[in-house]
């Protein structure tokens, strides 16, 4: 008995010492719609798979309809398992990570004796789907990764047994600066239709000189095309209270597009009063829009505010950055178990020796 399980530790010592136990991450079916915190996971797992882990993404249901018509198709050679209806297999040296919304799978895994991680980009969600009382700790997830520092703060706040790793996301080189002058086109970007809906028809009632100008949602549009628009617009607009990053500003100020944007209830690490044109109160956003349109028709805005869009923009487009970030943190997470492995080795030998 115990010769075996020396030799299943030792295996479970010897795969994570060569990249091949397995990290399996979970990624939500987003029906072919784009979505920000979809395309922060598999850029993770590409990182990771490219350095030489073995990475496999797992998901629920068989009618997985993936992320190759918006995000790329390389993305969607990296291997899949659908969940549905069958046992994953799950050995001690594995790695699993979990979005912060699926407290029902972390439950499910709640008994499996491998290495688990919480992927929280969403604070808002964390608490979503757990009962109350229950935290990621009693599940036996320990660890998480976030995407900022603010986050990562709230996080050990409420979970206090939790340690939080952060790992800033990669904005695609895909987005870049414009080479055109901008139309009077405005990009808008919010997390409640009905925000979107509300601000296009106030402005247009209270500003009637500004019908010429166009809206766009830029809602559920791929990679290619989102660039495309964003650097077309001479503004963007973005409402999103529950962000726990904000991928869309930066994006916009990528492209040399200025960004007007409610200041969510958590603040990103990003944002500053330099950066963009930022409120507290949505039924100000016409206001502001309005205002910067007349600036912009008469070519008065400031310089600075591009110059500080560049700066923060460019910060979010060092992908040997990220790639490094992520590799250390994974390289951490497996010497950690192989080290504890290591040790339960050694006390069986003693005993079998005995």
């Amino acid at each position: 008995m115990e010769l075996d399980k020396i030799k299943k530790i030792e295996t479970s010592v010897e795969k994570l010492g060569n990249k091949t136990a397995r990290i399996y991450f979970l990624v939500q079916d987003t029906k072919g719609n784009p979505k920000a915190g979809v395309s922060y996971i598999y850029q993770m797992a590409m990182s990771l798979l490219k350095k030489g882990f073995n990475v496999k993404m797992i998901h629920e249901t068989n009618d997985y309809q993936g992320v190759g018509d918006w995000l790329g198709k390389e993305y969607m050679e990296i291997e899949h398992i659908a969940i549905e209806g069958q046992n994953l297999p799950i050995s001690p040296e594995d790695f699993v990570v979990i979005p912060e919304l699926y407290a029902h799978v972390m439950e499910q895994l709640k008994n499996y004796p491998c290495g688990k991680l919480v992927l929280c980009q969403a604070y808002d969600y964390m608490l979503e789907t757990l009962p109350p009382g229950i935290s990621w700790a009693n599940y036996g997830f320990l660890k998480s990764i976030s995407t900022s520092e603010f986050q990562k703060e709230y996080i050990k706040s409420v979970f206090k047994n939790v340690s939080v790793d952060v790992v800033e996301p990669l904005i695609s080189e895909v987005f870049s600066k414009k080479d055109k002058p901008s139309k009077p086109i405005v990009s808008i970007h919010c997390r409640e239709p009905r925000d979107t809906a509300k601000i296009i028809k106030s402005f247009y009632l209270k500003y009637p000189q500004y019908r010429w100008f166009t809206f766009r949602d830029m809602k559920n549009i791929s990679q290619t095309d989102f660039s495309k628009f964003l650097k077309e617009s001479f503004v963007s607009v973005w409402v999103d209270r529950e962000s726990g990053f904000g991928t869309f500003p930066i994006e916009s100020m990528i492209s040399n597009t200025p960004v007007i944007g409610v200041v969510p209830n958590l603040k990103p690490d990003w944002m500053n009063e330099n950066n963009g044109i930022w409120t507290y109160s949505f039924n100000e956003i016409i206001d502001v829009l309005a205002n910067f349109a007349q600036n912009w028709l008469e070519d008065n805005i400031n310089e600075e505010l591009y110059t500080k869009m560049s700066e923060t923009g460019e910060k979010y487009q060092n992908k040997e950055l990220f790639d490094n970030k992520i590799e250390s943190l994974f390289v951490d997470y497996f010497n950690v178990r192989k080290e504890m492995f290591s040790q339960q080795l050694e006390k069986l030998k003693i005993t079998e020796e005995k």
